[in-house]
């Protein structure tokens, strides 16, 4: 949606989204492991469940569904995105909650660690993509993908392995990209982007006989 909103590449995100999904699936826990798993117990194995749980399990029943009972659901399909919008805010209400003496302690450091996570990320994924000279379009999207990331997936994983209080930042992340991609997507929606599609006729030179 907010790939749409910006004039972005919607197919091109479609398919980072499925490739990062994916990726995510083996990465994230050892990748966990390698950064803190000095200081920190990890149970990668425990972790790559709960990933397999969280992702993907559910993928896999929603195509079922969708391909075995696609015309008993038509009618619900809408609600769904409502539902899990309002499942989402439920959680994060939740965790902020049960974290407020650690909100008082170190809120503030954490709200800047995440809007540093977020900037860089919306800023680097927008610039190598210039760099690279992709066009307008491709460098929005993969402003996007790079900066707005799955918080619901790192919240659900350090609430099951680790504690509530590390579930904070991705908490804090779930309300802040939010903001920040509707802010930028806002802003984008009002500037042309150049249609890549439509290139000049060569002109000819000389002179025909």
């Amino acid at each position: 949606m907010i790939c749409y909103l910006a004039k972005g590449d919607v197919a091109l995100s479609i398919v980072l989204t499925s490739v990062s999904t994916m990726v995510a699936f083996l990465a994230t826990p050892f990748l966990t492991w390698l950064f803190i798993g000095q200081s920190v117990d990890v149970d990668v194995m425990g972790m790559l469940v709960s990933v397999v749980n969280i992702v993907i399990v559910p993928v896999v029943l929603g195509l079922s569904i969708n391909y075995f009972f696609e015309k008993r659901i038509t009618a619900v399909r809408d609600v769904f995105p409502a539902v899990s919008a309002l499942a989402i805010v439920v959680i994060i209400a939740i965790i902020i909650g049960t974290n407020s003496e650690n909100l008082e302690q170190s809120g503030l450091l954490v709200l800047v660690a995440v809007v540093l996570h977020n900037g860089l990320g919306l800023a680097g994924g927008y610039g190598v993509a210039k760099a690279f000279k992709l066009s307008e379009k491709e460098a929005r999207t993969l402003a996007i993908e790079v900066g707005m990331q799955n918080s619901g997936l790192s919240v659900a994983l350090a609430i099951k392995h680790f504690t509530a209080a590390a579930a904070l930042p991705g908490a804090i992340f779930s309300i802040w990209h939010n903001l920040s991609g509707a802010f930028l997507a806002g802003h984008w929606s009002k500037t042309s982007v150049p249609d890549t599609n439509k290139s000049e006729m060569p002109r000819i030179s000389g002179h025909i006989h």
